[in-house]
């Protein structure tokens, strides 16, 4: 049990600091476009790389030194990009801020694309999810498997709750100022986070 339990709230407390992924899951709640599509999907992300953190896979990427430097880069240009897509929404102010309107939503497989490069190009991830979490989970000698266990329902409790939960936000971003506003700060995160990771290269 404790274990499991050490799974849960260290897994959880990497998440909750906001990130790139977090912002794109919360904007996703407010529009309610795949929310479930998309929670899942980071969800799942999230267990193959716990699995792969407590089986051991920071000595992997030990062996093959090009990951890091390629995940940096190529998670750095992505974020800027996107950053720079919100933006632009934020100044445009296109009809996206109208939640209540009857607008054609966001192609399924267009969200899912989004939120598996936010997932997979953004090396913060690795490092949460493998490296600090394989670390932690190497006290537990011969309970691993019940400590990725909490790790991974914790980020499943997070995900659908943020994505889920976002829908209570959604009056306050009926107004055209609030949602610009949010674009905004998504894109400051995704540019802050894509400089840090060229700062620490």
């Amino acid at each position: 049990m404790t274990a499991f339990i050490t799974g849960f709230f260290t897994s959880l407390t990497l998440i909750l600091a906001i990130g790139a992924q977090n912002a794109f899951v919360l904007r996703t709640g407010l529009l309610g476009r795949h929310v479930f599509w998309v929670c899942l999907t980071c969800a799942l992300s999230d267990a193959i790389l716990i699995s792969l953190g407590v089986a051991g896979f920071e000595r992997a990427t030990a062996a093959v030194p090009w990951i890091a430097p390629a995940l940096t880069y190529g998670g750095a240009l992505f974020l800027f990009t996107y950053g720079a897509l919100r933006f632009r929404a934020a100044f445009a102010g296109t009809d996206a801020i109208d939640l209540s309107k009857a607008a054609p939503p966001t192609r399924l497989w267009a969200s899912l694309t989004a939120c598996l490069a936010i997932t997979w190009l953004n090396p913060h991830v690795y490092l949460d999810t493998m490296v600090l979490l394989g670390a932690v989970s190497a006290q537990f000698i011969g309970q691993k498997p019940i400590f990725a266990a909490g790790a991974v329902l914790a980020s499943f409790f997070f995900f659908f709750s943020l994505g889920f939960g976002a829908r209570l936000a959604r009056p306050l971003f009926q107004s055209a100022k609030a949602w610009r506003i949010l674009e905004a700060v998504i894109g400051g995160i995704m540019w802050a986070i894509a400089a840090g990771l060229l700062l620490s290269a």
